[in-house]
C-alpha cells in the first residue's frame, strides 16, 4: 500500500525490516478490499450512493484542457423571465439540484419557492392570454408556489435538501428551520434548531444528512440532520478568528470550505472535521463572500470585499487564475457571490459599483461583456442553475429576478 500511495522509500525499510517474501509489489489491494467492503454494507444496509445531478459537459479541469470550445451562453445573452417581490430587501436564494425550484429569502423574515418551469411558461405566454386567465387558472399557473412564514428576522441563508422535499433556512433571529414544501398547507417550519448567534451561512452534505452552519461566531457547526446532535471541530487553534460567512460542501462530500472576516479561507476534511489547508488573507485580508466548488471537487472558486474572483487548485494549495475588472472604484460595500455556470465554462458575479454582471472565461479569464440586471440596488445574491442556462438574481430593491437564456429562433 505505501508503494502504491508513492512511498517507495519507507515501503523498501518496511519490507527490510519485517523481511517480507516475497518482495511486495505495487499493489491497489487495500483500496479494492475497502471498496468491496463499503459496497456490501451499502447492500445491507440499504443505505444510498451520493447521486448528483450532472449538468453537461464535464466541467473544469485545468490538469487536462487546453483549448476548450464552450457550449453554453455568455452572461450577456440571457434574459429576464420573471421577477417577484419582496416586501423587504431580498438578500438570500437558493437553486434546487434539480434545477426544477427555486428560493428566495428577503429581510421580510419571508421565503418563497418558485416553479422554474411555471416561470418559463408564464414569460412566453403573450399578456392578453393571462388577462384572460381565471382565478382558479391563475393560482394553478403562478410561479411562487409557497411562500412561508417562521422567521422572526431577515432570511440569511437557503438551501434545499439534495433528495427530500425540505428546504433549510437560517435567519439573523438565532434559528434554523427545516420547511417540508411537499404540502401545499404548509406555512410553518416541521423542525428547527436555536443557534447561539445569528446564522449567516448553511450547506446540505451531498447526502443530506449533515448540515454544515456559519454564523456570528468563528466556530462552523456541523449538524446531523437526523438527530441534531452538533459536532465542532476538535482542535480550535485552526478554527477562524472572526465570524463565518460562508460555508460550501465539495460534490464528492470529502471536503468542505469556509470563508470568514478574517480574510482566510479553510478546507477541511469531510470525515475528521479538521482543517487540511488555509489560504491565509486570500482576498487582501479583506472579508471572503463566497467559496464554492467545481463539480470534480479540485478547485475552489472564491470572491472577496476586494472585488476579485479567484480559482484555488486544492491538489497545490495555490490561487491558480484571478478574475479582474470587476469593481473599478475598488471594494464592495456588500457581500455578493461568485459563481460558475451550469457547464463550469463562465464564472458569474455581479458588480456592486454598476449593478451589472461580469461574466469571464473560466479557463483563461478572458472578459466577456456586462449584462446589466436592471436591480435598483446591490445584488446580494447570486445562484446559476445547476442544471440549465438560468440564474436568479435577490436584490436590496426588494426583487428578485429570474434570468434565462432562450433558444435561438432565428
Amino acid at each position: 500500500q505505501l508503494f502504491y500511495d508513492g512511498h517507495q522509500q519507507l515501503a523498501v525499510q518496511l519490507s527490510n525490516l519485517v523481511k517480507a517474501h516475497p518482495a511486495c509489489p505495487p499493489s491497489d489491494r487495500l483500496f479494492k478490499v475497502v471498496k468491496f467492503g463499503l459496497e456490501s454494507e451499502e447492500e445491507l444496509s440499504g443505505s444510498k450512493k451520493i447521486e448528483q445531478n450532472i449538468a453537461p459537459g464535464s466541467g473544469i479541469d485545468l490538469e487536462y484542457e487546453t483549448d476548450v470550445q464552450s457550449i453554453s451562453p455568455e452572461g450577456a445573452l440571457y434574459e429576464t423571465c420573471y421577477v417577484t417581490a419582496h416586501k423587504g430587501p431580498c438578500r438570500a436564494g437558493a437553486f434546487h439540484s434539480s434545477g426544477k425550484l427555486i428560493a428566495t429569502g428577503s429581510e421580510d423574515a419571508s421565503i418563497k419557492i418558485l416553479d422554474v418551469d411555471r416561470m418559463l411558461a408564464k414569460s412566453a405566454t403573450p399578456a392578453e392570454i393571462i388577462a384572460m386567465e381565471t382565478p382558479q387558472q391563475a393560482m394553478e399557473n403562478h410561479p411562487v408556489i409557497r411562500t412561508l412564514y417562521d422567521h422572526i428576522d431577515e432570511v440569511t441563508c437557503l438551501d434545499f435538501h439534495p433528495t427530500h422535499s425540505i428546504l433549510a433556512s437560517g435567519s439573523t433571529d438565532y434559528s434554523i428551520r427545516f420547511f417540508e414544501y411537499s404540502k401545499p398547507s404548509v406555512k410553518k417550519a416541521y423542525k428547527s434548531i436555536q443557534e447561539a448567534a445569528p446564522v449567516r451561512c448553511l450547506s446540505f452534505h451531498p447526502s443530506g444528512d449533515f448540515l454544515l452552519v456559519g454564523a456570528d461566531h468563528p466556530t462552523v457547526r456541523l449538524y446531523d440532520v437526523n438527530t441534531f446532535q452538533c459536532f465542532v471541530g476538535r482542535n480550535p487553534s485552526t478554527h477562524h478568528t472572526l465570524p463565518v460567512t460562508t460555508v460550501k460542501w465539495s460534490p464528492n462530500a470529502n471536503l468542505y470550505a469556509t470563508g470568514s472576516l478574517d480574510g482566510d479561507i479553510k478546507v477541511w476534511d469531510g470525515v475528521s472535521n479538521l482543517v487540511i489547508s488555509t489560504f491565509k488573507k486570500a482576498h487582501d485580508g479583506e472579508e471572503v463572500c463566497s467559496v464554492t466548488f467545481s463539480r470534480n471537487s479540485k478547485y475552489v472558486l472564491s470572491c472577496g470585499k476586494d472585488s476579485l474572483v479567484k480559482l484555488w487548485e486544492l491538489s497545490t494549495n495555490r490561487c491558480l487564475i484571478v478574475y479582474t475588472g470587476a469593481g473599478m472604484t475598488g471594494k464592495m460595500q456588500h457581500g455578493a457571490q461568485a459563481v460558475f455556470n451550469h457547464t463550469e465554462d463562465y464564472i458569474f458575479f455581479p458588480d456592486e459599483n454598476t449593478t451589472s454582471l461580469c461574466c469571464w472565461d473560466s479557463r483563461n479569464a478572458e472578459r466577456q461583456r456586462l449584462l446589466a440586471l436592471g436591480h435598483n440596488g446591490a445584488v446580494r445574491y447570486i445562484g446559476h442553475s445547476p442544471t440549465g442556462p438560468a440564474f436568479i438574481t435577490c436584490s436590496e430593491d426588494f426583487r428578485a429576478r429570474f434570468w434565462y437564456r432562450k433558444a435561438d429562433t432565428d
